[in-house]
């Protein structure tokens, strides 16, 4: 089988990498994929963005399944199309990947069906939402509505702070069209996990649990960014707590999509909060898997991937049970100088080792330029450690990043740390 994957990041490797690995595939394109997955000889690059033009390559080139990686294809309607036209795809459509899309419509359905998450308001009004700021107090989230790659999110510890924030969305008009709605909501303290399932309409299959870390310095400090790491499992999400997220969170979601006249396929992230009596609130939803998480759970998945997609596009999940790496993976982002106010792009990347058991180094701001690599893009590379305890798998991880090297290069040093605990 050939198989098409959309998109250019560290998540989109990690996918394409898991599955040319499973012997019923003959190619993966990836479309367009960045210097990494140009390196690895089972995958090959494609120079095509636009989605009636992809479509039109996966017929051409008898391309047995597509997957999507980012959310901007999603919202734009890629699945739609491919549909309309009986190609096979995994994902969700535009109408319900507005669940990321829009954090407004997500805030909505969360209160219309019950789901545990933060109390909220919508303004498109600056003078109204500064005054609502100023009613509630800080801290405080403000959120542009739309897509914002991961940066449209403001933890607001001061008045000040929110202020700002409110100002750069709604006055500044930062984010563009994203950012002409904002939602403004309580702040919720507690520990995040990442929760990602798929789903292929009606059954729901869990996937391995995840922690992201969100801000740019270690200690969880610096600006909120995409993800400057992450680990696999998430000690957090105990089985209990998995139950009750699944009846409380994923479950609801689900139906509540159906019932709305929505059938929902593909990845669903609900992004946890669970605060000290371990209670699950929803902070927000994404309709894919997450990036930098989709590293350390592909790099522990041992099901052959292509087998889960193909009964995810056939609606029979309940059909698979997966299998998976009892190891601990942690994931450790390399940023480029600058990330992510500014990112530099153009400079050469030296030293990535050769995968091992123990360790694989999944690319996304990378490219090739006249025979050397170099960083194209914020989040350059993923380096993804194995081993028995997240101390171990740090170990892994950490004597690969130091072997890598690019002029200005940023990362965490305490990537899972609270496993640690």
């Amino acid at each position: 089988m050939k198989i098409l994957v959309v998109g250019s990041g560290g998540r989109e490797h990690a996918l394409s990498w898991k599955l040319a690995q499973s012997e019923r595939v003959q190619a993966v394109f990836v479309a367009p994929g960045n210097g990494g997955t140009a390196l690895d000889p089972r995958l090959v690059n494609i120079e095509i963005l636009e989605p009636a033009a992809l479509a039109d390559f996966v017929v051409a080139e008898g391309v047995a399944l597509t997957l999507v990686g980012p959310e901007a294809p999603l919202a734009a309607g890629i699945v739609n199309l491919f549909r309309s036209r009986g190609l096979k795809i995994f994902g969700p459509t535009r109408e319900a990947a507005q669940l990321e899309s829009s954090k407004d419509f997500a805030k909505a359905f969360m209160q219309r069906h019950g789901i545990p998450t933060a109390k909220y308001q919508s303004f498109s009004d600056a003078a109204q939402a500064h005054a609502y700021v100023d009613a509630n107090g800080a801290p405080i989230v403000i959120k542009a509505d739309g897509l914002a790659a991961g940066k449209g999110v403001v933890v607001a510890m001061s008045l000040e702070e929110a202020h700002a924030a409110v100002d750069h969305m709604l006055s500044d008009n930062a984010f563009g069209d994203a950012g002409a709605r904002i939602v403004i909501e309580e702040f919720l303290a507690g520990e995040e996990a990442s929760f990602i399932v798929m789903c292929d309409g009606k059954n729901v299959l869990p996937l391995a649990t995840s922690q992201d870390h969100k801000r740019l310095k270690d200690n969880d400090e610096g600006p909120n960014t995409g993800g400057m790491g992450a680990y696999s499992p998430a000690p957090i999400v105990t089985p209990s707590m998995h139950a009750r997220v699944m009846r409380e969170i994923i479950n609801p979601t689900i139906q509540g999509m159906a019932k709305d006249g929505i059938v929902f396929t593909g990845f669903l992230y609900a992004g946890l909060m669970i605060d000290s009596e371990g209670n699950p609130r929803t902070l927000e939803f994404n309709c894919r898997m997450g990036d930098p998480e989709t590293q350390p759970i592909m790099a522990r998945l041992k099901s052959d991937f292509l087998m889960v997609l193909d009964h995810a596009c056939n609606g029979t999940l309940d059909a698979v049970e997966l299998e998976w790496d009892r190891r601990t993976a942690v994931g450790v982002v390399m940023a480029a100088h600058g990330y992510p106010d500014s990112p530099r792009k153009g400079d050469v990347i030296d030293g990535i080792p050769a995968e091992t058991p123990e360790c694989v180094t999944f690319h996304a701001g990378t490219q090739q330029v006249a025979g050397s690599l170099q960083t194209s893009g914020g989040r350059v590379l993923c380096v993804v450690g194995l081993g028995d305890s997240v101390k171990m798998a740090q170990k892994q991880a950490y004597e690969t990043v130091e072997k890598i090297h690019f002029n200005g290069a940023q990362y965490r040093r305490d990537i899972g740390w609270r496993g640690l605990k």
